[in-house]
C-alpha cells in the first residue's frame, strides 16, 4: 500500500500520538475522584484504599497489607479492561458487599481516559514499565 499523500499519513499518525496522549492527561484529571482513597506512583502506600500501581492483569484483592473485603478477596476477578469498566461504573454493582464507597464514573471516554492512565504504573510503581 502507498500513499499518494506522505505528509496526511503522517499528520493522522501524529494526530492518533497526540490524541493518546491527552487520553492520559484527562484520565490523570480523572484520578482526582479517586485520590482521596487510592494512590499510584513509586511513593504510593495503600490509605483508604489500596495502591494502584500495577493494577490491570492482577487479581482483586492481593495487594499486600491492604485489608480487602472477603467479597473483593474472594471475587475472583482479575483486573482487564472490561472488568475495569464494569467496577468502575457502580463498584457495589460488580463485587456486592465490597468496602469501596463510590458513586462511579459513567462516561465511557472518561473511562478510558482513567484506564489509560492507570496503566502507566507498573507494579513497582514506575511509568513506561
Amino acid at each position: 500500500m502507498t500513499f499518494r499523500f506522505p505528509l496526511l499519513a503522517l499528520s493522522l499518525a501524529l494526530m492518533t500520538t497526540d490524541a493518546v496522549a491527552q487520553d492520559v492527561a484527562a484520565g490523570e484529571k480523572s484520578f482526582n475522584k479517586c485520590r482521596a482513597c487510592h494512590q499510584v506512583g513509586e511513593t504510593a502506600k495503600n490509605t483508604v484504599g489500596p495502591i494502584l500501581n500495577g493494577l490491570f492483569g492482577r487479581k482483586s484483592g492481593t495487594v499486600a497489607g491492604y485489608n480487602y473485603s472477603d467479597a473483593n478477596k474472594n471475587s475472583g476477578l482479575t483486573w482487564d479492561d472490561q472488568v475495569f469498566t464494569d467496577y468502575i461504573k457502580d463498584p457495589k454493582g460488580k463485587i456486592p458487599g465490597t468496602k469501596m464507597s463510590f458513586a462511579g464514573i459513567k462516561n465511557e471516554q472518561e473511562i478510558k481516559d482513567l484506564a489509560a492512565f492507570l496503566k502507566q504504573f507498573a507494579v513497582d510503581g514506575k511509568k513506561g514499565s
